[in-house]
């Protein structure tokens, strides 16, 4: 009896690695894309982690909620292009200099600070 019990339980966790297996490889068009915006939130949520937005608020989700909000409409607002021209300029410098987190407070002219 105890051999049938082993027995059931090694073909149940080979059956449970299979179909995870097969899970891992299935590229159905929904689950690719799935898989693609998956890795796109990640992306984005790595950014605000890495721009040190996650300390600077102390992982307070209802603030970084509300800051995103205002970009939002400070990008809607009639300064919108230039507040893409600063921040993007911004963007690109952190990129190439590899900023870490803790480089929130980059120095530069108050006049081009958004």
């Amino acid at each position: 009896m105890s051999a049938t019990l082993a027995a059931l339980k090694r073909n149940r966790a080979a059956r449970y690695r299979y179909q995870a297996a097969r899970a891992r490889r299935d590229m159905r068009t929904w689950q690719v894309e799935r898989r693609r915006r998956t890795r796109h939130l990640i992306e984005l949520g790595g950014l605000v982690v890495k721009a040190g937005i996650v300390e600077l608020t102390g992982d307070d989700r209802t603030m970084i909620y509300g800051a995103l909000f205002w970009i939002a409409d400070k990008l809607q607002s009639e300064d919108g292009e230039r507040a893409r021209c600063v921040w993007t300029k911004l963007g690109k410098m952190a990129f190439e200099l590899g900023w870490p987190a803790d480089a929130h407070d980059v120095s530069q002219p108050q006049q081009d600070r958004t």
